[in-house]
């Protein structure tokens, strides 16, 4: 059930070059504000690469919102095509993400990605480039940050402090359990910076990982683990 707009779409097999004015063209299309009235199914990304191949494998799962048990689970893997370039990981991972969600039946009202949504240099990271491209709220629930100053939160779960670019906030850093590693949380697409924070939380099961994107980062990596045995 694939959502694309038309004026959306692009090629992969892009120049890094090439790759930037796609961006810089895309970021303005980027809505932050929430587009949806409720949310009853939430999706979530993980993304992985082979230590062995060039080869990338990707998870979906979509989740209850309310009781976190899961209603389907997608995965799919192909070569690496893209180079690592830091503030372009869409391309790298966006071809395999595109065909996972291609084949997906209960779409989510929302997607929770494992990276950037505006916190990115360009304001187009992977939450926001890939919920352009889907259609379809998201937000970015990264692991670390990139190029944006913060002071650590307070310890406590819910605790935040602001992530800045120069002087634009483009996110929270958010202590999603006691005395744990906080994560790097911005607004992707069709989503404000508050319903992130409170939907993050919303789906914290005692993890440092909201469950959408704990479950999938469980499964990517056993994907990958057992394709490299």
């Amino acid at each position: 059930m694939m959502r694309i707009p038309v004026d959306i779409t692009h090629e992969w097999d892009v120049s890094p070059g090439l790759a930037i004015q796609i961006q810089e063209r895309l970021k303005a299309r980027v809505v932050l504000s929430n587009g949806f009235q409720q949310l009853s199914r939430i999706g979530g990304a993980d993304v992985a690469f082979s230590r062995k191949r060039n080869k990338v494998y990707a998870v979906l799962v979509v989740l209850d919102y309310v009781t976190m048990s899961a209603l389907e689970m997608v995965s799919g893997e192909g070569p690496a095509r893209f180079p690592y370039i830091p503030g372009l990981l869409t391309f790298r991972e966006g071809p395999v993400l595109m065909e996972v969600f291609n084949r997906l039946r209960k779409w989510p009202d929302l997607i929770l990605f494992d990276g950037q949504g505006i916190a990115h240099p360009r304001r187009l990271g992977l939450a926001s480039h890939m919920g352009l491209l889907l259609n379809t709220p998201s937000i970015g629930c990264a692991k670390s940050p990139l190029r944006v100053q913060f002071k650590p939160p307070k310890r406590e779960r819910g605790s935040l402090s602001k992530m800045m670019y120069g002087h634009e906030q483009v996110g929270v850093v958010l202590r999603t359990r006691d005395g744990i590693n906080p994560l790097y949380i911005s607004p992707g697409h069709m989503v404000d910076l508050p319903t992130s924070v409170k939907v993050v939380l919303d789906c914290g099961r005692g993890y440092r990982l909201p469950e959408p994107t704990r479950i999938a980062h469980i499964q990517v990596s056993q994907m990958r683990r057992r394709d490299e045995e």
